[in-house]
């Protein structure tokens, strides 16, 4: 029987943060593949290589991780003061889904830089030296994000001595802008409210769990937080803690689904397994003492608190950046169980412990009519180019 022979895909591999994902130009896409769909989806499952039993992706260009499993298309924008539009798909590892409902504040960093290297960007915008602001439209969750680009000799200066823990080698530091990071999810009581219930700590009643205290919040991305303590951790804990235990893992899912039902992000617990990448769940505790991924020393002094967060089911390596906006933003609002973790009051940043070190990111809440508000969430992240061409994949696989 004769087969189908392999197209091939302009594409772009990038590391964004503490991610890495394949890139695409909307206009380069197959022609059933502009629009959103199926045909997509089953593309970008084949492109990334799940659903993969053996949770190894050697048939893929994805690296069996949730920071590796990633796929971003990239168009120019017909918003007004927008340069680009950017989607973003998580891939599943072993199971045949792509979860559009959120959106990764890592790659949001290369969406900035990629913008500029695919010729996104009208040229008359971008400085010959200096740094361009590009303005990218998140049509997942339809928010406004600036990357601050470092541009030289007209092109994106990728090299540089900016150290971002969980990355390997240093580079250029680009300034991320998460503009009214809170989302417009629908809440059980607060609509779009950045706190879904209209609480700052919920009482969460979890199945086989109990209940726990829960700062359920909508910033970034909508994200479930307990403290460390009340579910026996530390706060300290790296991966192997962690992803090898198969009851600690389907516990922290208990909550999780728990909490994307108060949040009214879900009707019932089985549609969770449609939507893994939402809501993330993390937990807290204050400043002590531990060992980075990387052997890394770091000193209860360096950090306000200390937060784990899981992507996709599994611990995360590092920090994904959109909870990083998550944890920044309730962190400013007083009561919040990740502004009592780091020692409560008033606070316009916040410098966090993670599994591989720590992170610094800033956002100033106030209180209008009763609602907690954030103008804007910044950090700093990197990004750069690892392989350019194309991907190819068979041309019946979608």
């Amino acid at each position: 029987m004769p087969q189908a022979a392999q197209i091939r895909i302009p594409a772009t591999y990038m590391r964004g943060g503490t991610s890495k994902g394949v890139f695409f130009r909307l206009q380069d896409l197959p022609e059933r593949c502009k629009e959103p769909g199926e045909a997509r989806d089953r593309l970008f499952l084949r492109i990334i290589g799940s659903p993969d039993p053996y949770a190894a992706h050697i048939d893929g260009m994805g690296g069996a991780t949730s920071s590796t499993s990633k796929c971003v298309i990239l168009a120019k924008s017909s918003r007004p003061d927008h340069d680009v539009d950017y989607l973003y798909g998580q891939v599943a590892i072993d199971k045949a889904l792509v979860d559009w409902s959120g959106n990764c504040g890592n790659l949001s960093t290369a969406a900035g830089a990629f913008a500029l290297h695919a010729g996104l960007v009208d040229p008359a915008r971008v400085p010959r030296n200096g740094v361009c602001a590009v303005r990218i439209w998140q049509a997942n969750i339809g928010k406004t994000i600036i990357a601050h680009v470092p541009v030289t000799d007209g092109q994106v200066q990728e090299t540089g001595d900016f150290e971002l823990d969980g990355v390997t080698f240093p580079a250029a530091e680009i300034v991320l802008e998460f503009l009214d990071p809170s989302e417009d999810g629908a809440g059980e009581n607060g609509g779009g409210s950045m706190f879904p219930t209209g609480n700052l700590v919920d009482e969460l009643e979890v199945p086989d769990v109990g209940s726990l205290k829960a700062t359920l919040i909508s910033a970034g991305i909508p994200t479930v937080f307990v403290n460390a303590e009340d579910i026996g951790y530390r706060g300290t804990e790296l991966r192997e803690d962690i992803n090898g235990n198969p009851e600690a893992l389907a516990r922290l899912e208990k909550i999780r689904v728990a909490g994307a039902l108060r949040m009214g992000l879900i009707k019932t617990p089985e549609e969770a397994a449609t939507r893994q990448h939402t809501p993330k769940i993390a937990f807290v505790a204050p400043p002590r003492d531990y060992l980075a991924a990387s052997g890394k020393a770091i000193r209860a002094g360096d950090v306000d608190l200390l937060v784990r967060a899981l992507s996709m089911g599994k611990l995360h390596h590092a920090m994904m950046g959109t909870a990083a906006v998550a944890i920044g933003t309730a962190a400013a609002v007083p009561g919040t169980l990740v502004n009592l973790a780091a020692g409560g009051g008033e606070r316009d940043s916040v410098r966090f412990g993670h599994p591989s070190g720590t992170l610094r990111v800033g956002a100033q809440a106030r209180l209008v009519d009763g609602e907690w508000q954030v103008s804007r969430a910044v950090m700093s992240r990197t990004a750069r180019v690892l392989m350019e061409g194309a991907v190819r994949v068979p041309g019946d696989a979608f």
